[in-house]
């Protein structure tokens, strides 16, 4: 990097190099340093009251550039009208200026030790300064001012290691020092509270003794809080669904699953596992004493002005206590169905089915398919003041004030064949049902069809026409199915291409049929996939979107299932009358450039 003369951050050469990327107009130039003053003194009035708390949400802390003045003005830009020029944007072009690489941090990739030890908090937050990754026997250092030279001078000097500087965000610097550095805070003075000599004796590994109360020491301190507080948050940033924190030999690994995949979010001291669990078990109202049963709770909490309910579930492993929290986003559990992933053939199907007064109507797919959020978006369509909605669930997945919930409880009895016996007497027009796990249960949901009810459920079956053989399985006489079942819909969910790294390329008729995804006719087809980018983590994918299989019982289908016929018969039968089987829809799904092949290969694999 060459030295540079003079203040590369002066006001008129930043508006410069924004105006010949026509970022900016001449006329916002003009405004932007006729306005930079007012601007200044309203962002130090705002840093009055945060700059006593190194670690508070503060958008602009530090020295006051031109940078913070023109994010602070919202622009809209010069070139797309409809986008508005925000801080990355700005950092992105002057990289490209400077000739500095720009580094988008993916928080999951920082390693916490690297990050909080190599420079104390002081000098990350003086210079806005973090180190961020070894790359050819370098120290990467995330800078928002690649020109302070003494600065990395130091840090390469406290590192041992040549330092490479990349530009990042002033306020994802911030952000990140004040993520690291108070999470790693908290778990260390955690770490120096738990640690005592002793056996662990959640290890299955070592020698097992007693319980001791002093097991359960300070579930609620400080710093303990502060972790929780800290994973809690950041799952929600990371649009994570579920957060397993597992206790292993030595550490305590909290991975989170982001689209579908577990990602490794932090490897922390073994010694403040035991108090994090008893943390979240007492937010969820669990016996924090009871360690060697599986234990089920929730955790209502806010997510941006939202509702969350968090369902949480421990299980004795061979380390310790393994817990999952299971985030139930209603933005995510309740949607308009036409966004699920539907085709317009099998939309018209599936609202065919939920319209008729009586009879069942399945949803089948393997755990992780997307049915409760198929279910709870139906119900929420079917829900209105002129019916009565009753859901019976294991356990109550969202609590929606619309529907009456009720919560399966073996231990008193209170169990899915149970409850279907009595709510009868509620005067029920729809009844949801978990799951159909016995002939019991099923017995019940095809009595109440009979008698004038929808009934909405889900089996674990891997298409649409094993769902029948299923129930046959099950006991159900074959003059019930045909009778009761409206319908079957099969489902998975594929992970979404990232739209801000899209590309297309070209794959022949033969590529396409060796992999297993037949599209009929010869030629050439556009497909698509993800490069990977800062928004998508490098993956290609952002978001995920449902694949379906939609079954409707058709008279010669219903002639099948009396004389018993079998799964293949009827699947043949099925797709000869027009169903679109799971892989076909996820080739219709890759054509239009929704998801690769890759992915549709994954979910639909024993098809």
């Amino acid at each position: 990097m060459k030295k540079r003369t003079g203040n590369p951050f002066a006001p008129e050469k930043i508006c410069a190099i924004l105006r010949e990327h026509n970022l900016i107009s001449p006329l916002q130039e003009k405004m932007i340093l006729a306005k930079r003053r007012e601007v200044e003194k309203k962002i130090e009035l705002i840093n009055c009251g945060k700059k006593a708390n190194a670690f508070a949400d503060a958008r602009f802390l530090g020295d006051i550039s031109i940078i913070d003045v023109i994010a602070f003005l919202n622009l809209t830009r010069a070139d797309q009208a409809e986008k508005v020029l925000n801080e990355e944007l700005i950092y992105q072009v002057l990289a490209d200026e400077w000739k500095i690489p720009y580094k988008k941090i993916d928080p999951l990739k920082l390693d916490l030790k690297l990050v909080t030890t190599t420079i104390p908090l002081t000098f990350a937050m003086k210079h806005l300064i973090l180190p961020i990754g070894i790359e050819d026997q370098q120290l990467l250092v995330a800078t928002a001012n690649p020109f302070l030279e003494e600065a990395l001078e130091d840090v390469a000097r406290a590192s041992h290691m040549p330092v490479k500087p990349v530009l990042t965000s002033k306020g994802d610097i911030i952000r990140l020092i004040k993520e690291f550095f108070g999470f790693k805070r908290s778990i260390s003075a955690a770490e120096t509270q738990f640690t005592q000599p002793g056996v662990d004796i959640g290890n299955l590994e070592q020698y097992v003794r007693l319980d001791d109360e002093s097991d359960d020491l300070g579930a609620n301190v400080r710093h303990i809080v502060n972790a929780v507080d800290h994973i809690l948050s950041y799952a929600f940033d990371q649009r994570a669904s579920d957060v397993h924190i597992e206790p292993k030999r030595e550490t305590s690994v909290v991975r989170m699953r982001i689209d579908g995949v577990l990602h490794t979010a932090y490897k922390l001291p073994k010694p403040v596992h035991a108090a994090i669990v008893s943390r979240i078990k007492n937010l969820a109202r669990l016996d924090m004493s009871e360690k060697r049963r599986p234990q089920d709770g929730r955790i209502k909490t806010d997510k941006a002005g939202v509702e969350v309910e968090i369902r949480v579930s421990t299980i004795p492993v061979a380390f310790g206590e393994k817990l999952v929290m299971r985030i139930m986003d209603p933005d995510v559990l309740f949607q308009d169905l036409k966004y699920l992933g539907f085709s317009a053939g099998d939309m018209a199907l599936y609202q065919k089915f939920i319209e008729r007064p009586h009879g069942i109507v399945l949803v089948c797919g393997p755990t992780g398919s997307g049915k409760s959020t198929t279910l709870y978006s139906t119900l929420r369509l079917l829900s209105t003041p002129e019916v009565n909605v009753t859901t019976i669930e294991d356990p109550i997945e969202m609590i929606h004030e619309e529907f009456n919930q009720i919560g399966v409880q073996p231990a008193v009895g209170v169990t899915f064949s149970s409850i279907l016996r009595n709510i009868l007497r509620q005067d029920p027009d729809i009844i949801m049902i978990g799951e159909m796990r016995d002939l019991e249960t099923a017995q019940n949901a095809v009595q109440a069809a009979l008698t004038g009810h929808l009934v909405l459920s889900t089996l674990h079956t891997n298409d649409a026409p094993s769902a029948v053989t299923r129930l046959l399985d099950l006991g159900i006489p074959p003059f019930l199915i045909e009778s009761t079942l409206i319908g079957v819909l099969a489902q998975r969910l594929v992970r979404k291409i990232c739209l801000h790294c899209r590309e297309s390329f070209t794959m022949s008729q033969k590529e396409l049929a060796q992999v297993g995804l037949d599209p009929g006719k010869e030629g050439q087809y556009r497909i698509y996939r993800g490069k990977g980018c800062i928004r998508c983590r490098g993956t290609g994918y952002m978001g995920r979107i449902g694949v379906f299989e939609v079954l409707p019982l058709t008279e010669r289908i219903r002639t099948l299932i009396r004389d018993q016929g079998r799964q293949v018969s009827i699947r043949a039968e099925a797709i000869s009358q027009g169903m679109i089987p799971l892989r076909q829809n996820a080739l219709k799904a890759i054509l239009k450039g929704t998801t690769t092949y890759q992915e549709a290969l994954r979910v639909t694999w024993e098809q």
